[in-house]
């Protein structure tokens, strides 16, 4: 295993877990697997803070994790790749891109031969081109909660606080999208989210700086925190995380600095691996 520290398995169930969501938490269908609640419920019981790390907006993540019948629902959210982070009520944390870096990207969008489609997000909100398909209309949708379709992203650029940018092409973007962005982008962070998603940041804005701002917020040590995740977006979250677990499923890169493996996403490794630490 190849890290940047000495990752550990927890004698006990660590203090802060950070979940990826699709290929992670979500089942093969997408949803949250209805276990998940009460194991919520007792972890916050314990003071153990569960929080979901996405790609997706925090509207969108909020939304998703709405109070169930029992009333649990996560305090804590890293949105946005790390660069919204939200605990008890407020945004503690964001990292924006400055406006001269996201007119570089789109400039630098097009150079990229596949279609493809644009956002750019902000905290509250995120904004793309008028009249998407409507198959991209649904696949943003599913990520953005909040977007608003606007006649010209420049004009957002310079007008909103943008903290991520995001760029959906059907088919395929490690082979269409990131080799242009990593051509054209020197200086800003380039995570391959998914088969379909390339999400740029600022420089040193991931999930894993996230955590350990998080963590840092909470005084909580980083070797007592733990975190799943199964794409190259995840990459630094495991690495920061005093206990790493990559999914069965996921990307083999994970994998080789993953302290254990959990079972797929289809079988709910997330939930097995955490009534185990739960007790």
């Amino acid at each position: 295993m190849t890290s940047d520290h000495a990752h550990r398995s927890p004698a006990q169930c660590p203090r802060l877990i950070a979940l990826d969501m699709d290929g992670t938490l979500l089942d093969g269908d997408g949803n949250i697997p209805e276990k998940f609640w009460d194991l919520l419920a007792a972890a916050q019981d314990r003071n153990i803070a569960i929080a979901p790390a996405s790609g997706r907006q925090l509207a969108t993540l909020r939304d998703m994790f709405s109070a169930d019948t029992n009333g649990a629902v996560p305090s804590t959210f890293i949105a946005e790749n790390g660069t919204v982070v939200f605990h008890r009520g407020e945004v503690i944390d964001t990292t924006p891109i400055a406006p001269d870096d996201v007119h570089r990207l789109l400039t630098a969008a097009s150079n990229i031969s596949a279609p493809h489609d644009i956002v750019l997000c902000s905290p509250e909100c995120a904004f793309t081109t008028q009249g998407p398909s409507d198959a991209a209309r649904k696949e943003m949708g599913n990520y953005y909660h909040a977007l608003k379709e606007v006649d010209d992203l420049a004009a957002v650029a310079d007008s909103e606080t943008i903290t991520k940018v995001a760029t959906l092409c059907f088919d395929g973007t490690e082979e269409h999208v990131a080799p242009v962005y990593e051509r054209e982008l020197t200086g800003l962070n380039i995570a391959v989210s998914g088969q379909i998603w390339v999400d740029v940041m600022a420089e040193g804005a991931d999930k894993g700086a996230a955590l350990r701002h998080l963590a840092d917020k909470l005084d909580i040590a980083i070797e007592e925190t733990a975190a799943f995740g199964d794409f190259l977006n995840d990459y630094e979250l495991l690495q920061a995380a005093g206990t790493a677990v990559a999914m069965d499923n996921g990307h083999q890169k994970l994998k080789d600095i993953a302290d254990r493996i959990a079972p797929p996403n289809t079988e709910q490794g997330v939930i097995q691996v955490l009534e185990e630490w739960l007790g």
